[in-house]
């Protein structure tokens, strides 16, 4: 029998990858002085959502919650980070960097903005396809249509930001990421040579899960009515926690299924995706994310340790 191996995750910050494991967060980022530098969050759930963290469908918006706060988090820190003075100590800041108010006020502002993007690519199609309505009539159609538009803003958009060097770096640690998670899933020794033979593509992606919600909205803009255009912009809003729920179950599926060779197919899109919000990492970069899993393993060893000790006690 395989041995099971533990579920890790991961996403790139500026000059750095966070990676993710059952207890806690390490983000490890290469300083302008090529230092390198460690921000550990431990994962703490949120209380209110426990309830519906079992629920199918309901607990991919729970998911997107927690996720969304604990990457804004990661996000900042890199960003303050990056160009810092390691040898200038700042107390003071490092206290209130993550203060009860501070972390309420990050929780919102990526939850916001994954609801806002979220919403200009579910308006923004809808809008455009009721403009062809005169020539291009029908509810099929016009969903089909649509989709079209939604799809085609979705990887335009993410095929012109990729060509911001900001954001090609980005795309690199993207890759570094995955390439890490997938070495290790190997069984490979992490080194970087071993690192760089694996693929940058990875089926628990969220590249994969944005494209998930496109497909899936589309099929359910076929239940509700495309008439007259006021409807249809509200029945797009009102789909969109459904849209989000679906996209997380099937997104669970296409990775339980992937070494099923009749069925590893249906994450193929979502792969696809990631040709454009992945690049290959150069070896620095590998190394960031090298650094940032073995710690990610070693935080996670230790909590592991602590809660055994308790439960001997215990």
């Amino acid at each position: 029998m395989d041995k099971i191996l533990p579920i890790y995750g991961g996403q790139a910050v500026i000059e750095g990858v966070m990676m993710g494991g059952k207890h806690t967060t390490v983000t490890a980022v290469r300083r302008n002085d090529q230092s390198v530098t460690y921000f550990e969050v431990p994962k703490e759930e949120m209380r209110v959502l426990a309830p519906f963290r079992k629920i199918p469908v309901i607990r991919g918006i729970a998911a997107i919650i927690e996720s969304s706060a604990l990457g804004t988090k990661h996000l900042n820190y890199a960003a303050e980070v990056y160009d810092e003075d390691p040898n200038v100590i700042k107390k003071e800041e490092t206290k209130k960097r993550f203060n009860l108010e501070a972390i309420i006020g990050l929780t919102a502002l990526g939850i916001l903005s994954f609801l806002f993007a979220k919403f200009v690519f579910t308006l923004v199609p809808a809008f455009a396809a009721s403009l062809f309505e005169p020539v291009i009539s029908g509810t099929v159609a016009q969903v089909l249509l649509e989709g079209f538009f939604k799809i085609l803003l979705l990887v335009g958009y993410v095929y012109f930001v990729s060509l911001t060097p900001m954001m090609k770096r980005l795309f690199q640690y993207h890759g570094a990421e995955h390439k890490v998670i997938n070495t290790f899933e190997s069984g490979a020794d992490l080194t970087v040579a071993n690192v760089r033979k694996h693929s940058r593509l990875h089926y628990r992606c969220g590249s994969s899960y944005i494209l998930f919600t496109a497909i899936i909205s589309i099929i359910l803009y076929f239940f509700v009515p495309a008439e007259p255009l006021t409807l249809r912009l509200l029945s797009r809003i009102a789909l969109i926690p459904l849209d989000l729920g679906l996209a997380y179950e099937i997104l669970r599926l296409t990775n339980k299924v992937r070494h099923i060779p009749v069925l590893k197919w249906l994450g193929y899109p979502g792969l696809w995706v990631q040709l454009l919000t992945t690049k290959e990492p150069d070896d620095q970069q590998i190394e960031i994310g090298i650094y940032a899993f073995k710690e990610m393993r070693r935080k996670e060893k230790d909590i592991e340790q602590k809660q055994s000790l308790v439960r001997q006690v215990l």
